[in-house]
């Protein structure tokens, strides 16, 4: 059984209140909140740990601009050229493109 598990059985099933039980088990009250709200929202799937990972990247490059960066590349060093950001940059920028 997990931790959250026994913080929610500790409140929905033996009737303690969630400072009691936030207080038991070293925890903030509004995270036993939280769990006791997503057990009765999905159950004990509810109380699985979740990704943190951010759903997007406001910052991230386009596609095409990042296949274009990556032909770009290529064909620099194919010519034996240097390919690193500052002089891909320069590239976009007489393309008429601008980079991030």
């Amino acid at each position: 059984m997990s931790k959250a598990q026994m913080v929610v059985d500790s409140v929905v099933k033996q009737g303690r209140s969630v400072r009691e039980t936030a207080a038991r088990y070293g925890l903030s009250k509004s995270w036993v909140h939280e769990l006791v709200q997503r057990y009765r929202a999905g159950g004990e799937a509810a109380l699985v740990a979740q990704s943190k990972r951010p759903r997007s990247n406001p910052r991230s490059v386009p596609l095409e601009l990042e296949d274009l960066i990556v032909a770009m590349r290529k064909e620099l060093l194919d010519l034996g050229a240097d390919a690193g950001a500052h002089t891909i940059h320069h590239h976009l920028l007489a393309r008429g493109l601008t980079p991030p």
